[in-house]
């Protein structure tokens, strides 16, 4: 019996860390379909992988990371045949970075909900921009060490790198997230609104990015109306749409990124990526707190309602006699007595 259970486990613990491996790769190659060159080196302004990689280790443990690992090799795999020493550091990097981010969380009593916002700002602050500093550090610095990348280009490509991969968990880990802890089928009692709000931003974002003139911050109220009408997932699918729309402007140097350098593209598009994503994540997780509060808030002062009720119903039920003090004590009942 213990050793089924245990064959159990090691077949679940296989298939989970397959479909980790399976994620990060199919993520990988999607991501490579928007990238960018930047002083000669090639990037993508959001890495989905690092956030399928820290979403993996938050729902399933750490007992996955090897599949983090294949995933990462065989993306390096795709994009070239050799494995040098850098290309292995560089695995050791996108490795290590999101293993470092989930200890981080888990050190702060990371809730995977996001119901709160000390999880919104653990998960910016730790799990991104701290986290993600080890794989573009070692990524880059790699590339140097092999004398493919000069070294005065080093801080515009480790910017580059390490605000991608932020990106990738800033975007992909809470809506995976979200995916994890929602309930199915989901509601869908303000379907109507959701089609508006797709509708709305399904005009507006391709104006915006693609306009000569600076309006990207008509952005911001689709922003806060997905936030304050559908929380996390409207507002995250709502900041993913506007960057990978944003990342097709930058490709193609339209709108407000015409006439720019390389450089001033990648940091223009990261600046308004990376705004676009804090903003998202963080009022969603502030609005999911603030409604869970007045929620505990309601349900303690009905509770309370109740308790008054049965107060004010009387100590005694109705229909049986008070008994007297002598009475209740076990003694004799008292009798009147007259002058």
């Amino acid at each position: 019996m213990v050793g089924t259970e245990n064959l159990r486990r090691t077949g679940v613990l296989a298939l989970q860390t397959l479909a980790v491996a399976g994620s990060y790769y199919a993520a990988g190659r999607l991501g490579l379909l928007w990238d960018l060159t930047v002083e000669g080196a090639v990037f993508t302004p959001i890495w989905p992988p690092t956030g399928i990689a820290v979403a993996s280790l938050l729902i399933f443990g750490l007992s996955v990371w090897p599949g983090i690992a294949l995933g990462a090799l065989l993306v390096i795999v795709h994009l070239t045949s050799s494995l040098e020493p850098d290309v292995l550091g560089n695995l050791a990097g996108n490795t290590a970075a999101p293993i470092c981010a989930y200890l981080m969380l888990r050190a702060v009593g990371f809730r995977t909900g996001l119901s709160r916002l000390r999880d919104g700002m653990a998960l910016v602050f730790l799990g991104a921009l701290t986290g993600m500093l080890i794989s573009s550090t070692v990524g880059v610095g790699m590339l140097v060490m092999a004398d493919r990348l000069q070294s005065h280009s080093f801080w515009g490509v480790w910017l580059a790198w390490w605000v991608g991969d932020a990106m990738g968990v800033l975007i992909v880990t809470p809506l995976l997230l979200w995916l994890y802890e929602s309930q199915w089928p989901p509601q869908l009692s303000r379907w109507p609104e959701a089609t508006a709000l797709i509708v709305v931003t399904g005009a507006v974002v391709p104006l915006v990015t693609h306009s000569s003139l600076s309006v990207l911050f008509l952005v911001y109220p689709l922003l806060i109306w997905a936030a304050l009408r559908f929380q996390l997932i409207g507002s995250m699918l709502c900041a993913l749409a506007t960057s990978v729309v944003a990342t097709v402007a930058a490709r193609e140097e339209a709108g407000p990124f015409e006439g720019l350098s390389r450089v001033e593209v990648m940091i223009k598009l990261q600046a308004f990526n990376g705004t676009i994503a804090l903003t998202a994540l963080l009022l969603s997780a502030v609005i999911t707190e603030q409604r869970n509060t007045r929620r505990s808030v309601e349900a303690a002062c009905h509770e309370l309602v109740e308790v008054l009720e049965h107060l004010t119903a009387g100590d005694a039920p109705r229909g049986r006699p008070v008994q007297s003090e002598g009475e209740a004590d076990g003694g004799p009942p008292q009798q009147e007595t007259g002058r």
